[in-house]
């Protein structure tokens, strides 16, 4: 086994662990080395904080880790793993991803349906991954879970009762669909591979709600801040959208591609603040030789995408916000091919909603820059501290007021 902080008998290190994770990970890593274990009671974890340990699981043994630890509460909150960002690799993990992404992530879906969204997402999201598998939520996760079917079971059956008559009147008038609507019309077609019911329905809109939701807000929360920090970034950010879109014109899908430093700020600051930065915790199905030692089957991996995207052997001046770095770079993408940048993963487990998430987060980004300016309330200064969670939000949400930047009013109604 790979060397590691001592614990105590019985809970292991479990009392030394501090609030945010990430960071003591981090640190553990200079003082035992990019591959390290300890314990969390009876549970073995291990800890890989370097691109050639990642490229070790997620590409020379990717099937071995390809399965995600799943906690009670997440097995609960995901309808008993039948989800796709958490049930067990396998034929149906295989199936479903292919539905998702090649049905309900196909370009004529995305531009005809917009995301679905739940105030209640932040609270899902701490309950479904429980700090270290350790907090008895099962229960209210089960409460939790009966709440969302009260929302989900009247709302799934309404769009079914009115699917037949609403299909030919959205073909006329070419009206958007929901992602509830595009599932309940594949759940009707016969030949898409998977057979689909409303269970496996409603633990694909959770994934949409816990994973895209919480991670889309907190992203584009911490992209402003970075900008707020950086006037001179955020302007020139503001002359691009100014060149590409047009001062009497308002973001549109077609200009995206175009957003070159826009996409560099964004990937930036993924960089800096990945949404995961411990990515979903894997275990091995049998033992496996990494970094040259042992990691017996079923121990609890962590692939720490905040160390090494931090790393300063890999990145200079690591800590300083810098989008330059990425515009010139051909082999820095969200893909996971490169194991220095893993924002969204890699592997056959990388984000399924990567082409949905890329897309959204430029839209709101460009959409948010291009039609105000932004400045904190006098008074007060950029906060970048952090808070603890599954995903990592600012210690304290961002506050920022925005003043009409078009000349042209009815841009804006």
């Amino acid at each position: 086994l790979p060397p590691g902080p001592r614990g105590l008998p019985i809970v292991g290190f479990l009392p030394f662990l501090r609030p945010n994770l990430h960071h003591q990970l981090t640190e553990l890593s200079q003082q035992y080395g990019p591959i390290y274990k300890f314990w969390l009671g009876s549970r073995l974890c291990v800890v890989l904080n370097s691109p050639s340990l990642a490229k070790q699981v997620v590409c020379d043994q990717d099937s071995v880790f390809a399965n995600r630890d799943l906690p009670i509460a997440g097995l609960v909150a995901t309808y008993g793993g039948i989800d796709i960002a958490l049930s067990p690799y396998g034929s149906y993990w295989r199936d479903m991803r292919k539905l998702f992404v090649r049905e309900m992530l196909s370009n004529r879906n995305l531009e005809a349906c917009y995301s679905l969204g739940d105030t209640r997402s932040e609270r899902l999201s701490e309950m479904c991954i429980p700090r270290f598998d350790l907090q008895a939520l099962q229960k209210e996760m089960e409460a939790m879970l009966k709440l969302i079917d009260s929302i989900l079971d009247p709302l799934i059956n309404q769009c079914m009762k009115s699917l037949s008559d609403k299909r030919e009147v959205e073909i006329q008038r070419n009206e958007k669909k929901d992602f509830i609507q595009i599932l309940l019309e594949l759940m009707e077609q016969k030949d898409i591979g998977i057979s689909l019911d409303l269970m496996k329905i409603k633990a694909i809109v959770m994934d949409i709600m816990i994973g895209g939701t919480d991670t889309t807000i907190t992203t584009v929360e911490w992209v402003m801040v970075e900008l707020l920090n950086t006037p001179q970034i955020m302007a020139k950010v503001q002359q691009e959208l100014k060149d590409v879109v047009g001062v009497n014109n308002i973001v549109e899908e077609s200009h995206l591609p175009n957003l070159h430093y826009l996409d560099a700020v964004l990937k930036e600051t993924l960089r800096l603040h990945p949404a995961l930065p411990l990515l979903f915790p894997k275990h091995p199905s049998q033992s496996a030789i990494v970094g040259g030692y042992t990691i017996p089957e079923g121990t609890k991996v962590f692939l720490n995408a905040y160390a090494i995207q931090r790393d300063p052997q890999v990145w200079e001046s690591p800590l300083e916000f810098q989008p330059e770095r990425f515009l010139n770079s051909t082999n820095l993408e969200y893909a996971g091919n490169n194991m220095n940048y893993l924002p969204f993963g890699s592997g056959r487990r990388i984000c399924a909603g990567l082409p949905l998430a890329e897309k959204m987060l430029m839209f709101v980004l460009a959409s948010l820059l291009h039609s105000f300016d932004w400045k904190l309330p006098e008074g007060e200064n950029v906060d970048l501290s952090e808070g603890f969670g599954f995903v990592i939000k600012k210690n304290e949400r961002l506050f920022a007021i925005p003043a009409r930047r078009l000349s042209n009013f009815e841009l804006y109604q």
